[in-house]
């Protein structure tokens, strides 16, 4: 009727449900693992949310403590010209790396321009603090987006 196999189990019967083991006890639970993924997310007992001794929240902009925040003055009120460059797929973050913690005039793709202050490269986007005219606000944006760039 069935093959003789030994991996095979019959259907529609409660063999397989009576044979396994819903529990595994094997796995070993440590506690140092579970804080580490899981502590900043939720506070101690005992302390209003945000205000947890050594907290820092765990996105959004960085403090001025830390050295991220955005400069004390408005950039230079020149705009650079644009120059010639080859057309590329996406920036370089090696390229633009050398522009952290320094007034960076940003051309995108689309005609936007605007005064920067990058505080982060990665491998394929770019943070820092963006000039709007009036005062700096903290952005992010795909390093495909950017045409062209130039440091001061």
């Amino acid at each position: 009727m069935y093959p003789l196999n030994p991996y095979y189990q019959f259907p529609y019967t409660q063999e397989a449900y009576l044979s396994a083991n819903p529990f595994q006890e094997d796995i070993i639970y440590n506690s140092d693992v579970d804080e580490r993924l899981f502590g900043q997310f939720f506070p101690p007992i005992g302390f209003p949310p945000g205000q947890q001794p050594g907290f820092q929240p765990p996105f959004g902009p960085p403090s001025q403590g830390q050295g991220g925040g955005p400069p004390t003055t408005p950039p230079p009120s020149f705009v650079p010209t644009q120059a010639q460059q080859v057309e590329a797929f996406a920036v370089d973050p090696g390229g633009i790396r050398r522009c952290l913690f320094r007034f960076t005039y940003v051309w995108l793709r689309g005609f936007q321009q605007f005064w920067f202050y990058p505080i982060f490269v990665g491998r394929n986007s770019i943070a820092g603090w963006r000039w709007n005219g009036f005062r700096w606000v903290y952005f992010g944006i795909s390093l495909r987006q950017i045409q062209s760039f130039s440091c001061f």
